[in-house]
């Protein structure tokens, strides 16, 4: 016959393991899943269709529903925000996105945003938000290198990865974060390095910020340059950008693309430049020309890596040009676009490309 203390006991013990899972429970971090499509929501012929594959055919709730353990680590909600390949963003589609990201930091009840995007251009998208976003709550974007269907799909666990950093106080005022491969990249620093594999995204010579490792976030260094709440863009009222282009140079370059960019209406142009982002003698006339005609000319290097050093290879004192820093052609365009609604000149746009 069991005594009615030992009942007691045990109905007590009960009580108090119901309340710590409660208690725990209400611990765990409020995550909002935004959904763009790209491959971690794309699906393949068969198990081992790798490349090939439809992009953006899976909805945000069967990623969710793909991954029970997220409900371990946090309270996961989830909107279908877009469902296209990368390669099909733009900047309507990022007013959109940075507008609801805001819009969610904003409330209490939220303690970080993930991402869900094709690799194409995700880290376009990613230095895009860390420009804009008002908030210093932990903004993170994913993707995947194999689709959901695939043998080995990284999707699962990337997404996994980053609901952790989403949640994670470590993550906060880190600014927005590229979280695959285990790995932690920021946004202004990151690019994809390989066209199919698994461990594509880098961060070149700069290094990444840390590891997923043990269920949590292990970080070893911050980017210095300014991001998120400490930016002077605001793009809550607008509805479009300016449009800025990239011309690409290459041995035996001439003008034509230059001027056909400048000739449909572009307000800025970044120039890949080879090496420490030269001017080729065809291709000069017709940058001094652009910027005579109001263009913004930025010296960008299709190198991937380095500093485009100002009067270096060219004398932009007296072009009155722009130089990126480290940002890659594709980055350098972004914070043209963003500088062209606070500005045209082109003193303050190069403190800009030195601030951020």
């Amino acid at each position: 016959m069991t005594h009615p203390k030992s009942v007691r006991a045990l109905l007590a013990l009960c009580g108090l393991v119901l309340t710590m899972a409660a208690a725990q429970a209400q611990k765990l971090p409020n995550v909002t899943i935004l959904a763009t499509g790209g491959t971690i929501a794309g699906s393949g012929a068969t198990s081992t269709t790798t490349v090939g594959y439809t992009a953006a055919t899976v909805g945000v709730d069967a990623l969710i529903k793909a991954v029970p353990e997220l409900q371990k680590v946090a309270h996961v909600s989830g909107e279908q925000v877009f469902q296209i390949a990368s390669e099909n963003m733009g900047n309507r589609e990022w007013l959109v996105l940075a507008k609801r990201v805001n819009a969610l930091l904003a409330r209490p009840d939220v303690d970080g945003i993930v991402v869900t995007h094709g690799t194409d251009t995700i880290e376009e998208t990613a230095y895009f938000l860390n420009l804009v976003v008002k908030s210093s709550k932990p903004v993170v974007v994913v993707g995947a290198m194999r689709p959901s269907t695939a043998i080995s799909a990284d999707g699962p666990i990337n997404l996994y990865n980053a609901v952790i950093t989403a949640g994670s106080r470590d993550a906060v005022g880190k600014g927005v974060l590229v979280v695959m491969n285990d790995q932690i990249n920021a946004a202004r620093e990151v690019t994809k390095t390989n066209t199919t594999t698994t461990d594509t995204f880098k961060s070149p010579e700069l290094g990444m910020l840390g590891y997923v490792v043990d269920n949590k976030p292990h970080f070893y260094r911050a980017s210095t340059r300014k991001h998120t709440v400490d930016t002077e863009f605001d793009v809550g009222k607008l509805d479009a950008l300016p449009q800025v282009d990239i011309a690409y140079t290459y041995a035996n370059v001439g003008p034509t693309a230059v001027e056909a960019l400048v000739n449909a209406g572009a307000k800025g142009l970044v120039h890949a430049g080879v090496g420490d982002g030269s001017l080729p003698a065809r291709v000069r006339p017709a940058l001094s020309a652009a910027r005579a005609k109001g263009v913004v000319v930025v010296r960008a290097s299709r190198v991937g890596q380095g500093i485009v050093a100002r009067n270096g290879e060219a004398n932009d004192d007296q072009l009155d040009f722009v130089v990126a820093d480290t940002l890659n052609p594709q980055k350098a365009r972004i914070l043209l676009m963003l500088a062209l609604t606070r500005t045209g000149d082109t003193r303050e746009i190069q403190r800009m490309f030195y601030t951020y």
